[in-house]
């Protein structure tokens, strides 16, 4: 297993977990997490974090949002406050359409 991905799931199970185990906020927990993960790359190269955070975050989101509506995508987009065509374009990234 790469580094990286060695890392990212570092990250995703510590955010987990510290956000079932404490009362933190997703501002904290993200920052928790991000402190985690420049502790655990041990003198290695970090790169796109942007993108990695944005992955790591954007899926589940968009995924309890479509539960939160039903599936429905005109309602998701709306609460999301991005336009249909976006909202179809990063489910379809992430492997969550129809």
């Amino acid at each position: 297993m790469s580094e990286a991905l060695r890392v990212d799931s570092v990250i995703t199970t510590i955010t987990e977990s510290e956000a079932e185990a404490s009362s933190q906020t997703l501002r904290e927990c993200v920052e928790d997490a991000i402190s985690s993960y420049f502790e655990h790359l041990d003198g290695h190269p970090a790169g796109e974090l942007y993108k990695m955070v944005m992955e790591e975050v954007e899926e589940p989101l968009f995924r309890s949002v479509l539960e939160y509506t039903g599936g429905n995508q005109s309602k998701a987009s709306e609460l999301l406050g991005i336009n249909r065509g976006t909202l179809r374009k990063k489910l379809k990234l992430y492997g969550l359409h129809d």
